[in-house]
């Protein structure tokens, strides 16, 4: 089965600095290329979107243009990068003005679930991320099941624009809360222009006794809300690696949806992530 993997990370800690890495030290080191080919062989994938870290704020376009230089490589699964920004900042888009123009750049995210919720709902954030639809980019929702309401809000100013949420909307996997999770994932889903990537599950499972039968749920529930169409399939490598390795996480999912059709499966593991991040 042909892979895309729509939410893979790499961090350089010898050229930038990921300061949020010091509060967990299975991820307080360098996640490289050569460690993200060594995890995927056998799996099936056979490119990748490199879903921008949460690098410190001052290596921002620097960190970007270095991923975009890893795209042009040969030798690697690279096929699309989503940049790190800052749309609640006055200069958001002389910041774009820097990393635009490579067509490896197909989006940009913003990590919501460490701000205040405030940070989403200024005036000056919704009015640079209704402006990423001119620039062609689409934005990558990440926020946590609480925060869904202000995702929603968000959607709603910008319909012109392309979102994925990232991790399902991060419900409470170890505590198993469904609820209002849920209701706001269907409310979300009904904006066509909102995809879901089905990641970062595992990570929060319980690390030392989840199941696939812990992750059903959440699985089903996102394939009921937003279809087979606008799905698709994201490892979180090296973030997975604190409950599960990659190709367990592939296997997990390949064994939840084993029943539906192959066409379905083709979906959401390859086409759609083609598609919406337009990868040719």
């Amino acid at each position: 089965m042909k892979i895309i993997d729509t939410h893979q990370h790499l961090w350089d800690m010898e050229r930038f600095k990921f300061s949020w890495c010091r509060e967990i030290p299975e991820l307080n080191r360098s996640f490289r290329m050569p460690d993200y080919l060594a995890a995927i062989r056998g799996t099936g994938i056979e490119k990748s979107i490199h879903v921008e870290a949460d690098v410190d704020e001052p290596y921002m376009a620097d960190e970007t243009r270095y991923i975009l230089t890893l795209a042009e490589a040969p030798d690697n699964p690279l096929a699309g990068v989503v940049a790190c920004g800052r749309p609640e900042q006055g200069g958001f888009r002389e910041y774009l003005d820097k990393v635009i123009g490579h067509p490896a750049l197909k989006g940009i995210r913003r990590i919501l679930h460490t701000q205040p919720d405030a940070v989403a709902q200024g005036a000056k954030f919704i009015e640079n991320v209704k402006a990423l639809s001119s620039y062609n980019l689409s934005f990558d929702i990440c926020v946590l099941a609480r925060q869904l309401p202000i995702a929603i809000h968000l959607v709603k100013q910008c319909p012109r624009v392309t979102f994925i949420l990232d991790h399902c909307g991060v419900p409470q996997v170890k505590e198993k809360v469904l609820d209002p999770w849920r209701q706001h994932l269907r409310e979300l889903s009904e904006f066509p222009n909102v995809n879901c990537k089905i990641s970062g599950l595992v990570a929060y499972a319980d690390p030392e006794t989840w199941t696939a039968k812990d992750l059903r749920p959440f699985v089903e529930r996102a394939v009921e809300c937003f279809g087979w169409e606008r799905v698709m399939f994201g490892s979180d490598w090296p973030v997975c690696t604190l409950s599960t390795t990659l190709r367990k996480w592939v296997e997990t999912l390949s064994n939840l949806t084993q029943n539906e059709s192959p066409e379905n499966r083709h979906k959401l593991f390859y086409e759609n992530a083609r598609r919406i991040y337009r990868l040719g």
